[in-house]
């Protein structure tokens, strides 16, 4: 899930050959930001600008638009059906990357391979088979696959059902201690089928004050709602779908989670979670609740407020059938490493998923490829682009610069999961990680937007090199779509890698913010997630090219011996790189 510029009207990279040889080269900062391989874990605090000790020259655009189009191109061709994991395509698109990273001049960064492996879960619902329904006062309630519900099960086995189980409305679904809030509270869901809201009740009322007003929290996120539900030992968890609070269309939904799943291999098989999770579209939602006799708006409106109590839909019970084909297999993360001339074993991180939604069944001449040309063939044609320019430098960089292209993030981040849990490379040692997903060709802007802005010192560079090019940050213009839970950064970022992600605008130098967001809403409702997000010869990549070369201005900075950023004071994740740090 998505990028900076997609989501400003939804929710939730870019390869390059030809750029100049000698690409613009920063002075190290002095050590008020770090000083050695074990720094002062509070560098930088917040608000003191690091424009003054960083030396500027005049910018270059060393990422250039035709390698950036060639790149695109090949990896979003039809010859990769969509680049699902797994998949021959998905297996091709991976080695094609390989090829480049290696035709560019990085190393295998996985003692010498371009791939980690990534043991991988692929489920596959049969829906002719499986169902979801409900009764109200034993009369039936059906619903039906992909029109009015969405469903799978995170737990590995081939068939499972549940038999008319209670069905218990728990508002946003969420507990969380540090807002004074259980939306469990004096229930036992124990079996029984939860259903619950979308985002968080900040975004309901705007109320600043609760949760982070208007914008998500973790809480607001599907991924939360349903690993709280395994968690209180329910039999199935269903989200009403609603576009506003979701910040995208119940076509993001049906498009996603149809045909083939994948998860990770885990210890448990899935165990701790329901045996369905699912969604049921808005309209479902309201025919449902009305047939039973309970008003949906007013108790969305009850779920908002401190105090709500989870509510037993009164003769409603729900049963369901899940019948999957279940099969053990392996996908791969691909990286690639430039050595540092002085400081090897420390990394400069970019990085971008190289998956997408592979083929689905379409009426018959329809196109069924997903080719994912926005999302994320840019992010990748990104990053190859920004290797070639350091390993074009006139001076090698002090510090390794290491290049991850993850797989699966369409199906939960899980390629950067996995690298998270399982890194090839120490984390303490990643210096700090640039994201790049999903950037849109609709020419230079004014402004690049930071998803989490406020977050880490990593800002404070970008903000230098951004002002280079005529540029300003702004924050994510759409916080209620939770942006920040949806891209791999934020897997490195629990575990306190200090990471950025951020490109693009919505601010065109020919057109301004009302052009800029007409694309953005435009690519959100017709093309993203959808076959439709296809290359063509007429993009504009002028932008793309800019921003790819100022997110390589930043690495190059941070490429120096010595600079360690660090996330601001009083960020979630501050404690856990300054404990990572001491060790």
């Amino acid at each position: 899930m998505k990028p900076t510029q997609i989501f400003k009207a939804l929710l939730t990279g870019t390869s390059m050959l030809a750029l100049v040889a000698c690409a613009p080269q920063a002075e190290a900062p002095q050590a008020d930001v770090s000083k050695s391989a074990h720094p002062d874990p509070t560098p930088l605090p917040r608000g003191e600008k690091t424009t003054d000790i960083i030396a500027e020259a005049s910018p270059a655009i060393v990422v250039s638009e035709a390698a950036l189009a060639r790149r695109i191109a090949e990896i979003a061709d039809d010859k990769y059906e969509g680049r699902a994991p797994t998949t021959p395509g998905g297996i091709a698109a991976g080695q094609w990357i390989a090829d480049e990273m290696a035709r560019i001049g990085l190393q295998g960064a996985v003692d010498g391979s371009y791939f980690e492996k990534v043991p991988l879960v692929e489920a596959t619902l049969d829906e002719e088979n499986s169902s979801l329904g409900f009764t109200i006062n034993d009369e039936a309630f059906p619903v039906s696959f992909g029109d009015d519900s969405i469903y799978w099960t995170k737990r590995i086995d081939e068939d499972l059902s549940f038999e008319n189980s209670d069905v218990v409305f728990v508002g946003y679904g969420v507990v969380a201690p540090q807002f004074g809030w259980d939306d469990y509270a004096d229930v036992d869901v124990t079996g029984k089928t939860v259903v619950m809201l979308i985002n968080d009740p900040g975004f309901a009322t705007h109320d600043p004050d609760l949760f982070n007003g208007k914008a998500m929290t973790y809480y607001g996120r599907w991924t939360y709602k349903f690993e709280e539900a395994g968690r209180r030992g329910a039999a199935a968890a269903i989200i009403v779908h609603e576009t506003a609070p979701a910040s995208y269309p119940w076509e993001v939904v049906s498009g996603s989670w149809a045909g083939a799943q994948y998860d990770l291999e885990r210890p448990d098989e899935g165990a701790n979670r329901t045996r369905l999770e699912g969604w049921i579209s808005h309209e479902t939602a309201l025919k449902l609740f009305a047939a039973s006799g309970n008003d949906y708006e007013a108790m969305k409106q009850n779920a908002a407020k401190k105090g709500f109590k989870p509510i037993v839909m009164e003769g409603v019970k729900a049963s369901g059938t899940v019948k999957t084909s279940i099969k053990h297999l392996v996908s791969r993360n691909v990286a690639g490493v430039l050595p540092g001339a002085k400081t090897p074993d420390e990394y400069v991180l970019y990085m971008g998923h190289w998956d997408h939604l592979g083929i689905k069944d379409m009426p018959e001449g329809e196109d069924g490829i997903y080719n994912g040309a926005v999302d994320n063939a840019t992010g990748v044609a990104a990053i190859l682009g920004i290797a070639d320019a350091f390993v074009h430098q006139e001076t090698p960089p002090d510090r390794s610069i290491l290049f991850l292209a993850v797989t699966a993030e369409e199906s939960g981040l899980l390629g950067s999961a996995y690298f998270a849990e399982d890194p090839f490379v120490p984390l303490k040692n990643i210096v700090g990680g640039i994201n790049i997903d999903a950037l849109l060709p609709m020419g230079r802007t004014k402004d690049m937007e930071v998803v989490g802005f406020g977050a880490s010192q990593m800002e404070d560079i970008l903000k230098a090199k951004a002002a280079r090019y005529g540029k300003h940050l702004v924050p994510d213009q759409t916080p209620e779509a939770g942006h920040f839970y949806r891209s791999d950064h934020i897997s490195l970022a629990k575990k306190g890698v200090p990471m950025i992600y951020g490109a693009g605008g919505s601010d065109l130098r020919e057109g301004g913010t009302h052009a800029g967001e007409a694309f953005a809403a435009g690519y959100t409702a017709d093309r993203y997630h959808k076959p439709a997000d296809e290359y063509t010869n007429d993009w504009n990549l002028s932008g793309i090219a800019e921003d790819a070369s100022i997110l390589y201005e930043v690495g190059e900075t941070m490429s120096h011996d010595g600079v360690w950023p660090n996330w601001y004071d009083g960020n979630e994740f501050r404690a856990l790189r300054d404990k990572m740090r001491e060790e």
